[in-house]
């Protein structure tokens, strides 16, 4: 017998030995031997061509998997005996012919015979089409794509590409018998005849209409032959090609063996994909291998892999592994491939895997994954989220487990990581539970500390009890080099936050920390965002001013009349005899909003729109600002602006016109 998929016709009278049921068994519609096909088929292939259109290469899938399971189950019935022929060479063959404008696809399996052919291809699945156009007249066209899958239509895709389906079989219990052959060309009517097959199996021929071509044309059956059927469990063989074989007994001069061209059967697919052996049975070149095999233009080595292989609640195998990042903007989506049974579903996995793990390379095998066109429909199906859930969770386990095993090694590969696991956490609360035992902040002298050894650390200098912890961070070692060396020589650690994702991540690792209470609130802050001993407040007295208030006033309408007012405004600090007259700092919160704003695609938006602001922070405590008091205007300017272009200069800031000056007026000084 021949059908679409287990998941659609009940092929449970011929699986008597332990094959799986199905859960959802309906009635079988009464045969009809009038020659009209058991639905309005007017109604019915206007609907799937409206349906499937944008997909109509899905119909490749749907016929060679409907070979692919009739090879199956004739393998299942002569390993319980009731086939007791020879099975031979069960290869499913793919032939274009683009004179007669046919695509064959051509199996011994199982096959039909008439009866069964009226049965399983006459009625349409269980309850009949007619429900089906019920069910699409009540629901948006999106909803009715969710359906498809239930009514037995796989075959009928056929009809998307052809002007005429032909589909001759012959069952596998009937040896003496002919074979039978149906035909219909999309109408209501359709033709059914005995006709002579010597060979068991079935062969569906596709008469493929002017507007599909395409599918005539060899390259283009091949790449959906990789995409859809590269590791089906039966051989599927399209076309032949040259190969050199070695000519037994023969070598060249250097004693070389000798070889010479032959032409073989191409077999597209691989029948034993890695991720079906067991994780004990493969080598680490293996997987890198694989890994290779499923991304050719991938010419690095992944940095590690899970191999995940689990048969309850639900059946579950796959590789994913964690592919090296070789720059911050290089993160490729969409290389996840969903399979059901080795049948590719789909490779856009956004909506049905957490949004971090589509970040990972691999492949995710199960037979609960719905053989569905509708990616709507797997986003939404109950086994679908289950099965994301637990690789959410084995993916945490396996990242713990490498960081408990080789915490150096794990170290060494954290900047390639890190992504992932920052995404994680900030998608999915459960995994920012887990990722707490492995995730590391890195300083800026490249030292590694998990979230618990860091508060640890930096609770010693932190010493107001009523201040949230202050993480102090830089993003750009050369640019902020100043404000580190600064923090570092009056004790303080500064991490190195300079990930594409750190924006967000400090303002999630901030929300989350300040929901466990008032011991664990955290602040982040840049280390070039204000003065040290502003940004940490220490528990005893703030430092004397060298200048009283009215001082100030004086020294800061100086400065005023020679900086930008629009993009600066002056502040007082009293750092120091020794540290910088003037320090230029943005602040945090401001300049944070705007890069996340930027990084999101927000360049205009309210904080990406806004100009840049920066303040200018007078040491009050610094000769060089107390002696401006003894200045005349002249030279209290040439030093005000002397200073103002130097603290500009440490920040990239000073440029163009004001830098050539700048050059200019130091180059005079020689």
């Amino acid at each position: 017998m021949y059908f679409v998929k287990m998941s659609v016709f009940d092929m449970a009278h011929y699986l008597t030995n332990g094959l799986r049921q199905f859960e959802n068994q309906k009635n079988i519609t009464d045969m009809q031997t009038t020659g009209n096909i058991g639905v309005k088929t007017e109604n019915i292939f206007p609907v799937i061509k409206k349906f499937l259109y944008s997909d109509q290469e899905i119909f490749l899938r749907e016929i060679i998997s409907n070979a692919v399971d009739a090879t199956q189950k004739l393998k299942a019935l002569a390993a319980s005996g009731e086939f007791k022929g020879e099975l031979g060479d069960l290869t499913i063959k793919v032939e274009v012919d683009k004179k007669k404008k046919t695509l064959t696809v051509r199996d011994r399996g199982i096959g039909m015979n008439a009866e069964e052919v009226d049965k399983y291809i006459n009625q349409i699945a269980f309850s009949g089409a007619e429900e089906f156009i019920a069910k699409f007249k009540t629901q948006s066209e999106a909803e009715a794509a969710n359906i498809i899958g239930h009514f037995g239509l796989g075959f009928y895709s056929a009809f998307m590409v052809s002007s005429k389906v032909s589909l001759i079989s012959k069952s596998c219990k009937e040896e003496g018998a002919n074979g039978v052959i149906w035909e219909c060309d999309g109408s209501p009517e359709y033709t059914m005849n005995e006709i002579p097959k010597g060979d068991r199996g079935t062969d569906v021929i596709l008469y493929i209409s002017d507007d599909a071509a395409e599918f005539l044309e060899e390259g283009r059956i091949r790449e959906l032959l990789n995409k859809y059927c590269k590791f089906l469990p039966i051989p599927i063989q399209f076309g032949t090609r040259k190969v050199q074989e070695e000519i037994e007994g023969e070598t060249d001069k250097d004693g070389k063996p000798k070889t010479k061209e032959v032409e073989k059967p191409w077999i597209i697919n691989d029948v034993a994909p890695l991720w079906k052996k067991a994780p004990t049975d493969i080598k680490d070149e293996e997987y890198n291998d694989f890994y290779h095999t499923l991304y050719p233009m991938n010419f690095g080595e992944p940095l590690f892999h899970i191999h995940l292989n689990v048969d309850y609640p639900f059946n579950l195998t796959g590789i994913l592994y964690f592919p090296k990042v070789k720059n911050r903007y290089e993160f490729q989506r969409n290389k996840i491939q969903l399979y059901c049974n080795e049948v590719f579903v789909t490779d856009s996995v956004e909506g049905i895997l957490p949004e971090f793990l589509s970040l990972l390379h691999g492949v995710i095998d199960s037979p609960d994954i719905p053989l569905n066109v509708s990616r709507s429909f797997l986003q939404s199906d109950q086994n679908v989220k289950k099965i994301s859930t637990y690789i959410t969770k084995k993916v945490a386990e396996k990242l713990e487990e490498l960081f408990k095993k080789d915490r150096e090694a794990y170290e060494k590969n954290w900047d390639d990581i890190r992504v992932f696991i920052e995404y994680g956490m900030m998608s999915d609360p459960k995994f920012y539970e887990r990722a707490e035992k492995f995730f590391l902040f890195k300083d800026t002298d490249d030292k590694y500390y998990t979230i618990e050894e860091y508060k640890t650390l930096i609770k010693e200098n932190q010493t107001d009890k009523n201040k949230a912890l202050v993480y102090l961070y830089a993003t750009d070692k050369d640019d902020q080099y100043t404000n580190i060396e600064n923090a570092k020589a009056k004790g303080y650690n500064v991490l190195m936050m300079d990930g594409i994702l750190d924006p967000h991540f400090i303002s999630a690792y901030e929300q989350k920390e300040g929901e466990k209470g008032d011991d664990s609130r955290a602040m982040f802050a840049r280390v070039d965002s204000n003065t040290i001993d502003k940004l940490i407040v220490k528990d005893d007295k703030e430092a004397a001013s060298g200048l009283d208030d009215k001082q100030k006033e004086t020294v800061k309408a100086a400065f005023e009349k020679v900086i930008d007012k629009v993009k600066f405004n002056v502040e007082f600090s009293n750092e120091g005899a020794e540290a910088a007259p003037v320090e230029v700092t943005q602040n945090e919160w401001m300049r944070r909003m705007k890069e996340m704003e930027q990084m999101g695609g927000g360049a205009m938006s309210f904080y990406g729109s806004m100009p840049d602001s920066y303040t200018l922070m007078l040491n009050t405590n610094s000769p060089v600002i107390t002696g401006l008091l003894d200045k005349d205007e002249a030279a209290q300017e040439a030093t005000i602006r002397q200073i103002y272009d130097l603290a500009l200069l440490s920040k990239n800031l000073l440029k163009g016109k004001d830098l050539s000056e700048f050059v200019k007026r130091n180059m005079e000084k020689l």
